[in-house]
């Protein structure tokens, strides 16, 4: 499944401490998330991407086991669509 967000700047993020909180201009809704999930959204702003796509993304500007990677960004992305952060295209 390939997944879009909405522009940056539909976005605005807040850094507390090991949480951010993301209000959702184009909804009104704020939430709250921890990493990666500002990672990945940022990964987006590159363009449409499925999970695999955006763990390679990810692996170009940071260090990290990709071991078990694809899956864990597979499940953000469900939790984002579910919370209306993402669309699949």
């Amino acid at each position: 499944m390939v997944y879009r967000a909405d522009p940056p700047s539909a976005r605005c993020l807040v850094a507390l401490d090991a949480l951010d909180l993301i209000y959702h201009r184009p909804s009104g809704m704020t939430h709250i998330v921890s990493e990666p999930v500002p990672q990945i959204l940022d990964m987006l702003t590159n363009g449409p991407a499925d999970a695999e796509a955006i763990v390679v993304r990810l692996l170009e500007q940071h260090d990290f086991d990709p071991e078990g990677a694809v899956e864990a960004v597979a499940a953000r992305l469900a939790e984002l669509e579910a919370i209306g952060l993402v669309e699949r295209t």
